[in-house]
């Protein structure tokens, strides 16, 4: 392998890296925002008496990011919070069973609020933020971006699945 080829392989790694894990890069950066804001306009208020007119509307825009996109990201690693009390106790046919169907629930439930998200998004292209002034649909893209990413995820999750059971039953 020649140097030139190395390196590429070394960005080819580093760029699969930061598309795999883009949910907690956004996110990650939402909330380090919204903190700092929000520090930078503690600290002007309380030693100089004075304030950033406009830290409280993109503190929260940012917070309203790494909520939605983190929400996705935790999905995507399937974080939530699940009640496993019942499956625990049905053998592997049944636990199969829920497992599908509450993959087929989630698919529904986010493809329905990804289709709101985008509805309600649209909608309020037309409405200014309070105190910049800016479209509140850059806002409000938050929740069809992450509900989005959620919709991926539950038609990735119900295909593995779905895969995985058919091998096992064709004892692959």
């Amino acid at each position: 392998m020649t140097k030139i080829d190395r390196r590429m392989s070394h960005k080819m790694k580093t760029l699969k890296h930061i598309f795999s894990n883009i949910e907690e890069i956004i996110s990650g950066f939402c909330i380090c925002l919204t903190v700092t804001i929000v520090i930078a306009n503690v600290v002007l208020r309380y030693f100089f008496n004075t304030s950033l007119y406009w830290a409280e509307e993109v503190a929260t825009m940012s917070f309203v990011w790494s909520v939605f996109v983190g929400a996705s990201a935790t999905y995507k690693h399937r974080m939530n919070i699940g009640i496993d009390f019942l499956i625990k106790k049905g053998n592997k046919k049944f636990r199969e069973v829920v497992k599908f169907i509450v993959n087929i629930m989630l698919l529904v439930i986010t493809s329905y609020i990804f289709y709101l998200s985008i509805i309600f998004t649209r909608l309020s292209a037309i409405k200014p933020t309070a105190v910049l002034g800016i479209s509140s649909m850059y806002v409000n893209s938050a929740l069809a971006v992450g509900f989005g990413l959620m919709t991926i995820h539950s038609v990735r999750f119900l295909y593995k699945d779905l895969r995985e059971a058919m091998m096992t039953r064709e004892g692959l």
